[in-house]
């Protein structure tokens, strides 16, 4: 959902599926036109896969799936991935503060860059790059997972030396409730899942 990946990174966002289980996974979901696998050619080898555009009209779907799942009076076993992660954020989403969180955020997350942008009633989340964004967030993925999970606050991950905000005060706030609003305590029950 948030852009074309390489074999192991969905490999590394499903933990405890073998690497033949999603290769044959893949298979299917091309050959029925949810997913596209595209080369990228010499001298990288490298393949990505990617949704077609009938594979993305299952985001409505995937996101209300993830809501649902958000209210499990047992959690998972395993660590949640980036993409998990950030899709949460989506699916936590109230377009009602939408203006109180207007802007466009990167997510340095170790090697990978993710930008959410906030506009209208609405945010987009997909991998990239934006020259000027209002505030960025810089970490690794263990540590993103302690501040998501309650581990360990914001700041005290800043003052630890793992977490870096640039940007302006209120930019790093309107970052920050971004990322979290959806990972408090029953943050989807206000929508009635």
């Amino acid at each position: 959902m948030l852009g074309p990946r390489r074999f192991n990174d969905l490999l590394g966002g499903l933990p405890g599926v073998s690497p033949n289980v999603l290769s044959q996974r893949l298979r299917e979901l091309t050959e029925h036109g949810v997913v596209r696998r595209r080369d990228l050619g010499p001298p990288t080898r490298v393949h990505l896969y990617e949704l077609t555009e009938w594979g993305r009209a299952l985001e409505p779907i995937l996101l209300q799936f993830g809501r649902w799942g958000s209210q499990s009076p047992q959690l998972p076993e395993g660590a949640l991935g980036i993409d998990s992660l950030l899709l949460t954020i989506k699916a936590g989403f109230d377009p009602a503060r939408a203006a109180d969180l207007r802007g466009v955020y990167a997510f340095h997350i170790d090697a990978d860059t993710y930008l959410a942008e906030v506009a209208d009633d609405s945010v987009q989340l997909r991998c990239g790059t934006t020259p000027e964004p209002d505030a960025t967030l810089t970490t690794d993925i263990d540590t993103l997972r302690a501040v998501c999970g309650h581990q360990i606050t914001v700041a005290a991950a800043v003052d630890a030396g793992v977490l870096d905000l640039t940007g302006d005060k209120d930019a790093t706030q309107r970052l920050t409730d971004l990322l979290l609003t959806p990972f408090t305590p029953r943050a989807f029950a206000d929508d009635g899942t």
